[in-house]
């Protein structure tokens, strides 16, 4: 099961999150109390080349906005709305792309999605049933109100390749908890045994 902690902003918390085994990580570039800015994030990925992905997590932004954060930061992946790829021309990194509550109507997926609710960073719960439709179809990331008393519920009902959670492991917002975030992981593991024991 992928992990990525999202909303990463401290040494300290970037250091957690690797050394409990998530595989991915998310720097927000957008209006957001976990907002950094691109030298930020690469200072904090520091030497984390090839040891995690480094996801860059935007909002609609403009080629210019992507071409400041790409040359800065050079992630790994791009994470925003599905519909902002097109005009932002070549990425130089993976597209992750986000639907919100509703996965595309028809027609051939992306090799990888993010889907989570209505509003990013607020903790608000994405539509589970309707994930666990597109989660058949493609590599599918649940992300939205996930927390470590949910997570194993998540798992079991989506089934998805992968979770993501910001508000979920922090003691105030914006503000990280290591032990949620150890947790969390731990958690996210335990239900992946649980899944294997089952089949």
């Amino acid at each position: 099961m992928f992990i990525k902690i999202c909303g990463l902003s401290t040494p300290d918390d970037v250091a957690v999150a690797v050394d409990a085994g998530a595989d991915a990580l998310g720097f927000v570039f957008t209006d957001s109390p976990r907002r950094v800015t691109p030298e930020q994030a690469r200072a904090l990925c520091g030497n984390l080349e090839g040891r995690v992905i480094r996801v860059a997590v935007m909002r609609h932004p403009t080629a210019g906005d992507w071409a400041q954060v790409r040359d800065a930061f050079e992630p790994d992946w791009l994470q925003t709305d599905a519909e902002d790829f097109a005009p932002l021309g070549r990425l130089g990194c993976k597209p992750l792309p986000v639907y919100r509550n509703a996965g595309p109507s028809a027609g051939r997926l992306p090799a990888r999605v993010l889907f989570e609710g209505a509003q990013s960073g607020h903790g608000e719960r994405a539509d589970w049933p309707g994930a666990a439709r597109v989660a058949v179809r493609t590599r599918l990331i649940l992300a939205g109100g996930l927390d470590c008393d949910n997570v194993g519920e998540a798992i079991e009902t989506v089934r998805p390749w992968g979770v993501d959670v910001s508000s979920g492991v922090e003691c105030s917002r914006g503000i990280k908890d290591p032990r949620k975030i150890r947790e969390f992981i731990a958690r996210v593991r335990a239900a992946e045994r649980e899944q294997a024991h089952v089949h």
